[in-house]
C-alpha cells in the first residue's frame, strides 16, 4: 500500500459529531494502518469526559487485534487539516502488542514518516 492511500483511507474516518453532550466528540481524527500480512484497518478518537476517551491509533490498533494480527507495518492519523504523529501512549501501545514494531513507519506528514524506533527511543520493559 502507498502512503497516499494509507493517508486516503485514514481521511475516509474523519468527520467530527458529538454525542450525547456538546463537550462529547467522536471522529475529529482518523488513523489508518497496514499490517506485515497487509491488511487495511481504520479507527476513530473518541473525546469523552473522565479521560475514558481514546486515540484513533488505538481505535485502530484494536481492530487490528481482533483479527489475531500484531506486527504495523505503517500508520497514521490525521484531522481535516493535518496529520498528526501518536503520542506517546500510542507509541507505547504500538510497542508492547509487538516488539518489532520498533521498525513501523509512522507518517509524521504525507511525504515523510520516522520508525517507531526514532519516535519512541526508550521503550518501557517490565523487568524479569
Amino acid at each position: 500500500m502507498t502512503p497516499k492511500r494509507l493517508i486516503e483511507e485514514a481521511s475516509k474516518v474523519v468527520g467530527e459529531y458529538t454525542l450525547s453532550h456538546p463537550d462529547l466528540k467522536v471522529a475529529k481524527v482518523g488513523a489508518a494502518l497496514v499490517t506485515s500480512k497487509g491488511n487495511l484497518y481504520t479507527g476513530v478518537n473518541l473525546e469523552l469526559a473522565c479521560g475514558i476517551g481514546f486515540c484513533a491509533e488505538h481505535s485502530a490498533i484494536a481492530q487490528m487485534l481482533k483479527h489475531r494480527e500484531t506486527r504495523i507495518e505503517m500508520i497514521v492519523a490525521l484531522n481535516e487539516h493535518a496529520i498528526i504523529p501518536p503520542c506517546g501512549r500510542c507509541r507505547e501501545l504500538m510497542f508492547q502488542i509487538n516488539h518489532e514494531n520498533l521498525h513501523t513507519k509512522v507518517y509524521i506528514d504525507k511525504n515523510r514518516f520516522m520508525t517507531l524506533r526514532e519516535l519512541l527511543p526508550n521503550p518501557w520493559i517490565p523487568n524479569p
